[in-house]
């Protein structure tokens, strides 16, 4: 199955060539490096664009005094993630192009064990949408935020759960699980967003103008479902037909490729959300007014 990080082997494995480029983990992969490019590059971008994007969303949502939505809690627990996530970035880097110290490898493999298993907390904002628009009888009783509060610390639970079992045993421990969180979290989402957008038109079905609000709503949907489904579906994708490939093509290409995509999240995510906000009149000395959704 796949897995959201890369087997500690740098160009100090016994065997590697001397001085070998950076940019590339196995010895094999010299003669396929964009991969590992990309995936360097992805994290510099994380780094410079989804820290300071997180922490504005944060700033935000502990910001807002009124008109919050209930998925707020859920956002505001993905942000802190993310941006753990993000700041790790630096310590990824150094020590997989120079220092390849086993111990700080027990951090990484932590940082990528809650990162795994992150689409935990955007499958609940999926889930509180899909109840708010489809089923807005049982939201109407359920709007109490200390329900949310509530699976937020068991989702943090899991999370840090298969965070430490990933540090601890190994890659390999946790490969199932991270597999079945993906599926089970995609299918979720994608169904709560379709969901979502199939009652949003049929609203405004023999009306010739859709109500600002809901045409707002409407448009965050889509834009939700189609990041869900560049971020997440790539994985999901290649699941089955992992035996196929050759350890070049695999780990060279393929795995790297598809879980520096994914981790783009960390800064789509966030953007998605400030895009909700509207102009901040004077910078960001003055709390920004939040469209709900």
């Amino acid at each position: 199955m796949l897995n959201n990080t890369t087997v500690n082997v740098t160009s100090t494995t016994p065997g590697a060539p001397s001085g070998a480029p950076p940019w590339y983990q196995y010895p094999v992969c010299a003669v396929a490096p964009y991969g590992f490019i990309f995936y360097f590059g992805v994290k510099v971008f994380n780094l410079a664009i989804g820290t300071p994007c997180n922490t504005l969303v944060l700033w935000q949502i502990l910001s807002k005094k009124s008109d919050s939505s209930t998925s707020d809690i859920f956002i505001f627990n993905l942000a802190i993630l993310d941006t753990y996530f993000c700041l790790m970035t630096p310590v990824d880097m150094v020590n997989r192009l120079a220092l390849g110290d086993s111990r700080i490898w027990y951090l990484q493999r932590f940082a990528y064990g809650v990162k795994d298993v992150a689409p935990l907390f955007l499958m609940c904002i999926c889930l509180d949408r899909y109840v708010a628009v489809v089923h807005p009888v049982v939201f109407t009783g359920i709007r109490d935020n200390k329900i949310r509060i509530g699976i937020s610390v068991v989702v943090w639970g899991l999370i840090l759960a298969h965070g430490l079992t990933k540090c601890t045993l190994g890659v390999m421990s946790v490969n199932e699980v991270f597999s079945i969180v993906i599926l089970s979290a995609f299918v979720v989402m994608v169904f709560c967003n379709i969901s979502v957008i199939w009652v949003l038109r049929r609203s405004v079905l023999g009306k010739e103008k859709m109500h600002p609000v809901k045409k707002k709503a409407f448009r965050m949907v889509l834009i939700m479902l189609a990041i869900i489904v560049v971020n997440y579906l790539p994985p999901v994708a290649l699941m089955p037909f992992v035996s196929y490939y050759t350890f070049v093509q695999f780990r060279c290409q393929i795995s790297i490729s598809v879980f520096s995509i994914m981790d783009l999240s960390c800064s789509i995510e966030p953007l998605l959300y400030i895009t909700k906000m509207e102009r901040m009149n004077g910078g960001c000395c003055r709390s920004p007014v939040n469209v709900t959704v």
